[in-house]
């Protein structure tokens, strides 16, 4: 069986000081990084992120509790909420003082849900009532306005690799009107409906945040919505509808993935995968929007692979007391404590530790029996040549050898591959032979220019 656990966390996590009484742990989405506030910061703050090498840790005033604490790209400016009201901001970069300043959101009687780092001197605050859009200027320690948009808001997601934040509006919620965020300017991109189950009577708030992930997949964005269990006939289990979020045109639904069960879900996108979390029976799912299903409906996916835990991952004790052959102690995988965040990030507050999800593709090779599909689905990963060249052994020579239309299939899938990649290739290099005899020409054709130019 543990040869069968194709998801696996990885084995370098990064480790923080757990949550406790007296320290809070907050994660930036956009600079992957943890932060242990302690004591409302009075007695220290550490940051850590992917590598250790930038951690950080420094001390602040405590001016009342930390809701919400994030540096900026680069860690050059820090930005703190304590209330509803304001934002504080602290310099981090060498030449300039550490002093506090602070912005209070522009529209009366508006409450900050939360904000967004979009540069390292550039944020967005969001409010119930819209969102503000402000430059930063830590030598002058005060701050501007760029641009604001009013409108309701219920909640809000940001997609830092995207820089797009996604707004919840109207009573159900379920009306979502996306931004997108570049070099200091602010567009406004076409909203779009989900699609609810049930609409309910009276109307009340229906999409909730914990239900929507936005990921870039295959290079594209889409918003992910967990829809689930409608209690009705014809829809007797959950699933995740993916629609696609272009930068310019309309959004809409294009695609939706059946996980034939219901309960509690998670999301995480690893390696172009939708890997779909379910609590209860402490399995997962992945899902691959480019394979095509025969026997369904366009665009409907059905699991990859038969659903499996992730792979047992072990917890080394640490400390003083610990005894050298003491053995680690099992991790509680899919704990109700775990949060996960886009696009493969899985975090344990109680534990102290954040983790990479991973995909482990040795074990898919027995456990997907249709070589066809199962060579699409290698040839889309990271590292799959060593996978890959164990399936021909597999087909050619193995105890499993297959018959000839199965390695015709398999070596017809390698070969097209191959054709795709010497085309590529071909045109580069014709575009580049183009280029550098344009600027050949160019740089010639000037050459009297540019040596007058140069004339001591």
């Amino acid at each position: 069986m543990s040869d069968e656990h194709y998801l696996e966390l990885c084995d370098n996590p990064v480790q923080f000081e757990n949550a406790s009484s007296v320290n809070n742990v907050f994660f930036d989405e956009a600079n992957k990084q943890v932060f242990a506030v302690r004591s409302g910061g009075a007695t220290g703050v550490v940051v850590k992120g992917p590598d250790d090498k930038n951690s950080v840790a420094f001390r602040m005033d405590d001016k009342g509790e930390v809701k919400c604490i994030k540096f900026s790209i680069g860690n050059k400016i820090l930005a703190v909420q304590r209330t509803s009201k304001s934002v504080d901001f602290i310099n981090f970069m060498p030449d300039y003082p550490h002093t506090e300043f602070s912005q209070e959101c522009k529209t009366k009687n508006a409450s900050v849900l939360g904000f967004c780092w979009t540069n390292w001197n550039e944020i967005v605050f969001i409010t119930d009532q819209g969102i503000e859009f402000y430059q930063v200027f830590p030598d002058k320690r005060s701050v501007k306005l760029l641009k604001s948009q009013s409108i309701n808001v219920n909640w809000y997601q940001y997609c830092p690799e995207t820089a797009v934040i996604l707004l919840s509006t109207t009573v159900q919620g379920n009306v979502l009107q996306p931004f997108a965020f570049r070099s200091g300017t602010m567009s406004k991109m076409s909203k779009f409906e989900i699609e609810l189950p049930v609409v309910p009577k009276p109307a009340k708030l229906s999409l909730s945040e914990r239900d929507i992930a936005m990921a870039t997949i295959y290079g594209q964005l889409y918003v992910m919505y967990l829809k689930h269990h409608s209690r009705t006939a014809n829809s007797p289990s959950a699933e995740v509808v993916l629609y696609h979020l272009p930068r310019e045109g309309a959004c809409k639904k294009s695609h939706v993935l059946k996980l034939n069960t219901t309960g509690k879900f998670a999301l995480n996108i690893v390696d172009n995968l939708v890997v779909v979390h379910h609590q209860s029976s402490q399995t997962s799912l992945i899902f691959d929007i480019r394979l095509r299903e025969p026997d369904c409906a366009v665009n409907t996916h059905q699991p990859v692979l038969p659903a499996r835990s992730i792979h047992p991952y072990r917890i080394p004790l640490s400390g003083p007391t610990v005894v050298p052959s003491q053995p680690a102690v099992p991790c509680q995988l899919y704990s109700s404590s775990w949060s996960v965040f886009q696009p493969d990030i899985i975090i344990s507050a109680s534990e102290g530790y954040l983790w990479y999800l991973q995909v482990k593709l040795p074990p898919t090779v027995n456990l997907l029996q249709d070589k066809g599909k199962l060579m699409d689905f290698l040839l889309r990963r990271r590292d799959c040549k060593m996978v890959i060249l164990s399936v021909c052994s597999q087909i050619l020579e193995g105890g499993e050898k297959g018959s000839l239309p199965v390695v015709a299939t398999v070596f017809d899938k390698l070969n097209q591959v191959y054709k795709e990649y010497l085309e590529a290739e071909q045109t580069y290099t014709l575009v580049l032979t183009h280029t550098r005899t344009h600027t050949h020409t160019h740089t010639h054709g000037h050459m009297s220019q540019i040596e007058i130019y140069n004339i001591p």
